[in-house]
């Protein structure tokens, strides 16, 4: 498949579809223009160096000569540079009406601080790489104004196969960004830690891989759970309490040691388990955990 053929769509289709602009085009801002030109919006794209707009422009995209021109083309404006900083060296956006939509990463106290200089303006997280973006398993999230997100809802539909409003408040994509990203990072870390015991005894990562799925699954259905007995402040002990949770800490971190391996992980964990148990919360269930984060 050719470059027009990957980013074009019927120019009969097109011409029904609203305006987009997409200014930043690193892998995914062109991953983001791509989708949309797929999709048959008109799209008109900026970056600093232009060059990388280039594939975008011979399947159909408009290169703006400016961030100004970028932004007048289009009554949607998207966002996706290297951090706010980069975004707030773009100068004031003029917006007039139209809006913007940052899909750029950072905190959310960035989010709120542009959100409250900026009218019209919603924040946003990929949960994707680009190779993602415009399939079915895309999610991106967004927050800020409802008004805006329902007038380009489904535009932005096209981006991903799950767009999710998560209400007013701009920094709450951003918020549940780093939340999936603390998620992801602990799931890893924890499989790491597991195939560096067993790597000692002789056994491949690989043959570890099916078990280690198969245990993240199982953790996974606890997930449900454990979010309730955490919304409803009770942590009843249905499996076992945090005293035996502690005990059996001990366990990973002597095996560690016999082996070589690092202890840093399992000793910051059984830490948190002891100011848990010192806290009175020994014979709760593992949920009662989230007073010590």
């Amino acid at each position: 498949m050719n470059v027009e053929d990957a980013f074009m769509a019927p120019n009969t289709t097109m011409n029904e579809k609203n305006p987009v602009t997409v200014i930043g085009l690193g892998l995914m801002g062109q991953a983001l223009a791509a989708a949309l030109l797929r999709a048959g919006h008109p799209t008109t794209v900026w970056n600093r160096t232009a060059s990388k707009a280039d594939d975008l422009v011979a399947a159909g995209a408009t290169l703006a000569a400016s961030v100004a021109e970028a932004v007048a083309a289009s009554p949607l404006v998207i966002l996706c540079v290297t951090d706010y900083a980069a975004v707030r060296s773009l100068g004031p956006l003029g917006l007039d009406g139209r809006v913007v939509v940052n899909l750029t990463s950072g905190t959310s106290a960035d989010a709120r601080a542009l959100g409250a200089s900026t009218t019209s303006y919603l924040d946003g997280a990929i949960m994707a790489i680009p190779q993602g973006i415009g399939t079915a398993e895309a999610v991106i999230l967004y927050s800020g104004p409802r008004a805006a997100f329902d007038a380009h809802e489904a535009t932005l539909g096209v981006l991903a196969g799950v767009t999710t409003y998560l209400g007013e408040d701009h920094g709450l994509s951003a918020l549940h960004d780093v939340a999936v990203l603390s998620l992801m990072w602990n799931v890893l870390n924890g499989f790491l830690q597991g195939a560096a015991l067993l790597r000692a005894a002789g056994v491949d990562a690989s043959a570890f891989a099916p078990l280690a799925q198969a245990s993240i699954g199982t953790v996974a259905g606890w997930v449900e759970g454990y979010a309730k007995q955490i919304d409803a402040g009770a942590y009843p002990a249905l499996d076992a309490t945090i005293d035996t949770h502690a005990a059996t800490m001990d366990h990973l971190i002597h095996e560690s040691e016999a082996l070589g391996v690092s202890t840093e992980l399992p000793r910051f964990v059984k830490t948190l388990a002891d100011r848990a148990v010192a806290a009175g919360r020994g014979g709760d269930g593992y949920a009662a955990m989230i007073e010590q984060f």
